[in-house]
């Protein structure tokens, strides 16, 4: 699959044109694939099971692709393409990473696939979150030794402490030690049996090793009918009441060498067993006749012409596939179809009237609270050690956290897995969203920036599957970004990061959405509408400190949709021509912006200010842009086209700068954001030192009012001299007190 272009059963000797002029792909990995793929074929067919197969080295993609065509996979979802004979295995073999064909890594386009195949590290965790609550499922998941080493995949080893045996499926980890990655020895082809027992026997595990290789066939069906005995054993001890106190799980080890089977030598070096068999074990062999020697060879060695006669699969290999289609490890529905929508209560009766001081999260973890109840199955919340200092703690009334190696949660269920690890967390999300159900991922924003190549690597597989017609829906994958810069003060610097946002914005369109809902009642709106949506990649933002309700629970709803509006009550330009359009974005900096036009009252009232607000951030994408951008029309309706306007935003300002690209007259526009300052101090000083405060934007709004309106411009000195007095003496009683006055936050009044 990677070397040939023609004669893909070497009927005659092999030409040098014969051989493709790119050769892409990764040979090392595929040996020990297949050999697993080989055994579950008869595993599943022997024991009637659903079984998943997440393959962690996603770069071995000739060995899914070849037993995807022999057990039929390929035909039933391809079969123009790829049917199961002579014509459908030249396209595969002969197109194989070449434009047209499959891609040199397993992706969404792979049957049976759940887990994208570039980024190394997050396979074992995915395949947790695929098993919770699928209670007859297994997933095998091989780990390759390279990608054992990784942060996320060390952290991993410990998911079995968090599945609870009586709810959910299992996994039957593989280590394959094939004792190399790219170009060097691994740390886990390095340690002898002894070693490799005791550490994972310390994380909870009960080994199998299988690595005799004359009778590796007898040693790998044996682990794998010894896993499933011990898993049963485990389930039907939760399942009928009785739980066994730290179950150790099974799982295997498997030493196979790198490049087994392959050539033993190519110019004087070692091929098979050495780290040089990783891609392309004979790299020349489109140029070089002694190259091409040792290809043909190799191929020869195989007996394709008898093992594939025709073209077709011989009865050798038909005899261990599943009898049941839909039992074959590239044709189980929960891989590309199993979509359950949530069950959602009514978002409005959890929300508050306006002009109360509510904290967004408060609310909507009693939100959160209803929605677990009325989905015991189908909807959990992956969150690091946060969510009761996030204030989403009411949603332990009704459920409690799954760690079953805690005396006072084992047994216990739980719809929350709270693990310090944000890579685990992304995983799980990822393993549940793939197979059907609906998850959420809470953080403190600073830290969702952990997993940002995660969330692309994801979305990258959903980007591929949304084209792909038998690929059925996916729930959006959904954060909640909270904690937020604006009141992470003590905390300090470290803490303050609101990085994310653009990792979302950069995603293509028909994915991104970003939510920074200004209050209690538009953040359980948004909620609502995010966790009812699918294909998205939803980031919504919000504070967990209490603050202003703005809109009644209509009101928001309306304003939700729409995206962004007018907010008349904060407003005095009597829906006329403003002098200055003052717009926030996000929690703290849209109070500031409300604060804003309260004090410009009383410092310049003979200026017409407008109060936006915007809540989806995808509104101000250029026009046909994005699927939620406003067209010129209503854009210069929100905002005038002739006026400046004064962005208040919660991330960095080039993002928005990014985003309004292309709008008309952007010259009178001025965008102010986090810009990388912050310490240990008072909220307000963290809006002073990032120039959001309520005196930043009018201090810009005067400047830039002043170029229209001659009495703001013949008042426009003592006005800002009237705000750097006031901001003088906030700062001088900061600096006194240790706090912000207490008054600061009071409701804006008009």
């Amino acid at each position: 699959m990677i070397f040939l272009k023609d004669n893909i059963l070497i009927e005659n000797d092999l030409k040098l044109e014969d051989v493709k002029p790119r050769l892409l792909g990764h040979w090392g990995t595929c040996p020990g694939l297949i050999l697993v793929w080989s055994h579950l074929n008869l595993f599943i067919r022997k024991h009637d099971l659903d079984v998943m197969f997440v393959i962690g080295p996603g770069h071995g993609a000739p060995a899914a692709l070849a037993a995807l065509w022999l057990e039929g996979s390929l035909e039933k979802f391809f079969p123009d393409k790829y049917p199961t004979d002579k014509g459908g295995l030249n396209n595969l073999i002969t197109k194989f990473s070449t434009p047209g064909g499959f891609p040199s890594h397993i992706n969404s386009e792979t049957p049976g696939a759940i887990h994208e195949g570039g980024e190394l590290g997050y396979a074992l965790a995915v395949s947790f979150g695929a098993v919770m609550d699928n209670p007859d499922l297994i997933v095998t998941c091989v780990i390759g030794d390279g990608e054992a080493e990784t942060g996320p995949t060390a952290a991993a080893w410990h998911l079995t402490k968090y599945l609870d045996p009586a709810e959910s499926g299992a996994v039957i980890p593989i280590l394959h030690v094939n004792g190399f990655k790219i170009s060097e020895r691994t740390i886990f082809g390095c340690m002898d049996d002894k070693e490799l027992v005791c550490l994972f026997t310390g994380y909870g595990y009960q080994v199998f090793i299988a690595e005799n290789l004359d009778r590796i066939d007898i040693e790998l069906a044996s682990a794998l009918d010894w896993a499933l005995q011990e898993i049963k054993k485990i389930q039907k001890a939760a399942r009928e009441g009785r739980p066994i106190v730290k179950p150790r799980w099974p799982m295997i080890i498997l030493r196979t060498p790198k490049g087994w089977t392959g050539p033993k030598k190519v110019d004087g070096e070692f091929i098979e067993g050495s780290f040089h068999s990783h891609q392309i074990p004979v790299p020349n062999a489109n140029k070089d006749e002694e190259h091409l020697k040792i290809l043909q060879s190799w191929l020869q060695s195989y007996d394709p012409g008898r093992l594939l006669a025709d073209g077709k699969p011989p009865k050798s290999v038909l005899d261990i596939i599943p009898e049941k289609s839909s039992r074959r490890l590239g044709q189980l529905q929960q891989t590309y179809d199993s979509y359950q929508p949530l069950k959602m209560p009514d978002w409005k009766s959890f929300a508050v009237e306006s002009s109360q001081t509510v904290s967004c999260m408060q609310d909507t973890g009693t939100f959160l609270n209803a929605i677990s109840c009325e989905n015991p199955k189908s909807f959990r919340v992956f969150s690091p050690d946060e969510l009761e200092s996030n204030k989403l703690s009411s949603l332990f009334q009704n459920t409690g956290r799954n760690f079953q190696w805690d005396e006072y949660s084992r047994a216990s269920g739980g719809r929350v897995i709270e693990i310090l690890s944000e890579h685990c967390c992304q995983a799980l999300l990822q393993g549940y969203t793939l197979t059907g159900r609906t998850g959420l991922f809470p953080s403190y924003e600073s830290f969702l920036g952990i997993i940002h190549t995660m969330m692309v690597q994801y979305s990258k597989f959903n980007k591929i599957a949304r084209d792909i017609e038998w690929r059925g829906d996916l729930s959006s994958i959904n954060y909640i970004e909270t904690s937020t810069w604006a009141r992470q003060e003590h905390n300090g610097f470290s803490h303050q990061n609101p990085s994310f946002i653009g990792a979302v914005l950069n995603l293509k369109p028909d994915a991104a959405r970003v939510y920074l809902p200004p209050d209690a009642n538009c953040f359980l709106s948004t909620v609502d509408h995010c966790l009812k949506s699918k294909n998205y990649v939803n980031l919504m933002i919000g504070s967990k400190q209490p603050t202003m309700v703005y809109l009644s629970p209509d009101d928001a709803a309306e304003h939700c949709k729409k995206g962004a509006s007018i907010w008349k009550f904060a407003s005095n330009d009597d829906g006329k021509d403003p002098d200055v359009v003052l717009v926030g974005i996000g929690v703290e900096v849209t109070f500031e912006v409300v604060k804003a036009a309260e004090l410009l009252r009383t410092v310049m009232p003979d200026l017409r200010v407008r109060v936006v607000n915007v809540t989806d951030l995808m509104v101000l994408v250029n026009e046909s842009c994005h699927p939620h951008s406003l067209n010129h029309s209503d854009f210069h309706n929100l905002l005038t086209d002739n006026r400046p306007v004064c962005f208040n935003y919660h991330g960095y300002a080039a993002e928005l700068q990014g985003l309004l690209f292309g709008r008309p007259h952007l010259d009178r526009i001025s965008v102010n954001g986090y810009n990388e300052e912050g310490s240990t101090t008072t909220p307000f000083d963290m809006m002073l030192r990032n120039s959001v405060s309520r005196f930043d934007v009018a201090i810009r709004a005067l400047t830039g009012a002043a170029k229209h309106n001659e009495k703001v411009k013949e008042r426009l000195d003592e006005g800002l001299s009237e705000i750097d007095k006031r901001v003088q003496e906030l700062e001088q009683f900061i600096s006194t007190h240790g706090k912000d006055p207490d008054d600061l936050y009071d409701s804006p009044k008009f």
